[in-house]
This record gives structure tokens, sequence and C-alpha cells, in this order.
């Protein structure tokens, strides 16, 4: 649907539903919310979810269900082998992306896990546009190596450009020449790219990379996870593509690749996901992965309850109004931050609105984690609970040092479907007030750092006092019960 216009203020997004259901939030006072900091470790992924006001860590898996897809799970056939539920979602998403072969799995990490363990080998090199935490961490985990090629532009943070996941085609020419693509397991584009703003690639240069690929013989693979956003984006930006509906566009995009797989906790508004794989020979090559890891082949892990309603959730994907909202109301934050100065990634894209870390806090230095800073101190003055992306999230060099990340950025996940504009101006206002008060915000250090994905459970600890004096000075603002 077009903007909806309004006749005495500047339009903002609407949103295209009406609340049925509500959950109770609490706002705790800041005092205590630095308690909970200092119990979490620093570390916004141990917080208790009963004491964040706000949680915008993260889109997947806490999206909100339509009232037609609470219904539909009645519906679900609780059968161990053999479940209608699964022949359902089979059909559905054949019908959405044109390849009937299904491989369901319990999300989309467990999708990368059966990918990288049948086609990575020692030495083997995965290209990319950009990389997302667990999928570069099963192909190292296997002795592979990602390559990353996105275009430079795409790691301008403020920009116009309007495909900043577009992968660069002679990067990828120049690398297929220098490892062989018999050394390439398979291309793989995220549509779009998580790490660096939910930045959305084009149809033009999906097809320019995966048609290059071909004439190599190397597999195509795509990461569908935040495939509604960039379908919003292809439709709104893309000039090829304006007067093709989702539908359309979608299937054009999949036939283009060899695989296809998803996180149903992003696509579908539910929790599960799964590989759809063209190659009938290839997809009983990988059957035995679900068994052995997953489940059985017609549930891989998943409740059939949530498979009956990612059914109707993957209709409304493909439904404009629905699947614009998100990215409206990302783009109305994005707007409001940009225009009081503060540095975040332009354009929005999906998923959520990014921070830039590194010039927010810029006088704290990699090695101490700015983003990670700066969300412990998002929680600490707002109650919001956002997600660090940046050198906290990457893996030390085999030296130990400090593999410094490309971005450094805070994001502020718009879960689909659950905030609502008062919420969005609530988040804009404390980051103002973050913003006026960042040199009070100092660096972190690790005191339990595992070696693999450590941004989920390690633990930090501020290297000097000050979440208590930013606290302080917060309260003096606003109060104690605040």
């Amino acid at each position: 649907m077009p903007e909806i216009k309004f006749c005495h203020r500047n339009p903002v997004p609407m949103e295209m539903h009406k609340v049925k259901i509500v959950q109770k939030l609490t706002l705790l006072p800041a005092a205590e919310r630095l308690k909970k900091m200092e119990e979490a470790g620093f570390n916004t992924f141990l917080l208790h979810n009963g004491d964040i006001f706000m949680d915008m860590l993260t889109d997947s898996g806490v999206n909100a269900m339509s009232d037609n897809m609470q219904a539909a799970m009645l519906r679900a056939d609780d059968a161990y082998a053999g479940s209608e539920t699964f022949y359902r979602m089979r059909d559905k998403l054949e019908e959405i992306f044109g390849i009937g072969n299904l491989l369901p799995a319990h999300q989309g990490r467990a999708c990368e896990h059966i990918i990288a363990q049948h086609f990575v080998k020692p030495g083997n090199v995965v290209i990319m546009n950009y990389h997302f935490t667990t999928s570069k961490a099963h192909v190292t985990r296997l002795g592979g190596r990602v390559e990353e090629l996105v275009k430079d532009e795409g790691l301008i943070t403020r920009s116009t450009l309007p495909f900043k996941g577009d992968i660069d085609l002679d990067k990828v020419k120049a690398c297929i020449e220098k490892e062989g693509a018999e050394n390439i397991a398979y291309l793989r584009l995220e549509a779009g790219t998580n790490l660096i703003g939910g930045q959305p690639i084009s149809y033009e240069n999906m097809k320019a990379a995966t048609d290059l690929a071909k004439q190599h013989g190397i597999m195509t693979l795509l990461d569908a996870s935040l495939l509604q956003d960039n379908l919003y984006f292809i439709k709104t930006r893309e000039e090829s593509m304006k007067d093709k509906s989702i539908r359309e566009i979608t299937r054009m995009i999949a036939d283009l690749f060899d695989m296809i797989y998803f996180s149903a906790r992003k696509f579908g508004f539910g929790r599960g996901g799964g590989i759809l794989v063209r190659d009938e020979a290839v997809f009983h090559e990988m059957e035995d992965y679900i068994t052995m890891f997953e489940g059985f082949l017609t549930y891989g892990g998943m409740s059939v309850k949530e498979m009956e309603a990612l059914i109707v959730g993957f209709d409304e994907t493909m439904d404009f109004d629905v699947i614009s909202q998100g990215p409206q109301f990302i783009a109305h934050c994005v707007k409001e931050l940009d225009a009081m100065d503060i540095p975040v990634v332009t354009p929005g894209g999906g998923l959520g609105a990014h921070i830039n870390a590194r010039e927010f806090v810029s006088h704290i230095k990699s090695e101490e984690y700015p983003a990670g800073s700066l969300t412990a101190a998002l929680y600490l003055c707002g109650g919001i609970r956002g997600m660090e992306r940046g050198t906290l999230s990457e893996e030390r060099n085999p030296d130990g040092s400090e593999r410094i990340a490309s971005v450094e950025m805070v994001r502020l996940a718009f879960p689909r479907r659950v905030f609502t504009l008062s919420q969005t101006e609530y988040v804009i206002d404390r980051v103002k007030w973050l913003y006026d008060h960042r040199e009070m915000i100092g660096g972190l250090r690790f005191v339990h750092e595992p070696k693999t994905l450590r941004f989920f459970t390690g633990r930090l600890e501020p290297v000097s006092d000050w979440p208590q004096k930013l606290v302080a000075e917060y309260i003096k603002d606003f109060g104690e019960d605040q």
C-alpha cells in the first residue's frame, strides 16, 4: 500500500494491524537496572527478560503471530512420522519458492550446521557478501575460510546507497581465479546483510553473482532469513521491480539458487527453519543429517503447532502491507536520530536501527568494546536491551589478539508487529539523552571469555566506575523511579 497521508502533520508509519493480545512491560528504576546489569556481567544476553522494558536484542523468535497463525496451531497433526502438517508446510514453500525438497530444522543455525557439514572441507573457501556470526563459525569450525566480498561502499555507515548488501563482482571473479572453483564450497548470499545494518541486496546483483558462480560450476546458496525485509526494499528501491508483486519477486530470486535456507524465527513469524534443495540427489544425500542432528524428516526438531502457524506466516510474508511496517518504523527511527546528528547507519535497512558506536563513543578504544559498552549504557539509561554487533562479536586471532570488527554497531532490533510508535519515540528520546552524555560512557573487559561465540555467554566488567556515574546523572534528570 502507499504511504498513508496526513493533512495536519508530517506522515508517520502506521501499524497495519490492531492489537488483540497484550503483554505487560516493566520499567525498573535505574538503580535496579544497574544491579541487574552487574549480575548479567554487562552482557545484555544474560539479562532476565522480566527486567527489560523494551527488548530490542533481536528479531529472531520474538515476532508477533497473527490471529490466523494462532488459530492454525489447533490444526496440527501431532505425529512423529509422516505428519500431514509437514506436507502442508512443504507444499506451501514449494508454492512460494518453486522447490519441492524440504529438510526441516529447528532454526537457521541448525540449517547452517547441516549445510557446512555436508559441503565444507578443510581448506575450502566460502564466498559471502557478508558473514553472520554463526554462518562463519560453522565454516571455520570445519577448517574452511570465509571471504567477505561486499562492495566497499557497503561498509560506509552514512550514505544514500540503496543496496549496501551487494557483493562486489570483480572481487568474486578475483577470488575464483585465485582459489580455483573446485576449492570454493559455495557462494552464499545473505538477503539482507545482518551485521552491516540489515542492508539489502538487489535482485540485479543476486542475478549477476549467481550467473558468475554457475559459469564456474559453483553451488549457489541463499540465506533467506531476512528475505521479507529485502523483498520490501527490492520492490520500493529497484526500479525494474516496482510493478512486480512480492510473490513474483520472491520466485524470481528463488530461481537463481541451487539451495535456500532460512530461519523461520525471522522469515515466517514463527520458530523453526528449513533447507530447500533443488537437486534431488543432493537432497537425499543430506537427509541423514536431519535424523542424526535434528529429529525425524517430517518435523526436524520443530513443534508441529509452530509448523502450522508458519504455513500461515509464509503467506503473510508475501503480503506487502504486512512486511512494510518493520522497514517503515526503522526508517522513522533512523531519520529522527540522524536529524539529531546521532551517528546511525543510513539509509535505514531491515531488522533494526543501527547506531555507529565507533563514532558515538569514539573515545573508547576498540579493544574495550565500544559497541558492548554502548549497549550496556542503553539498558542502564532506559531499560532498552539492544545487541552489540562489533569487535565483541568477533573471535580472537590465533595469537590471542583482538580481531577488530570492520564496523562497530549497536543494533536496536524491531521485532515484527510488536512495538508501537510511542515506544519508538521513547527509544529515540533515550538514545538522544545518552548521546548528550556520551563522554561518561567507558569501556569493558572480559572476566569470563568463551572460546567460541563469546558474545552469547561471556561476562565482562567496566574498566572504571562509569556505570555508577552515568546512572547517577540519569537519576538527576529523570528521577529515581525512571
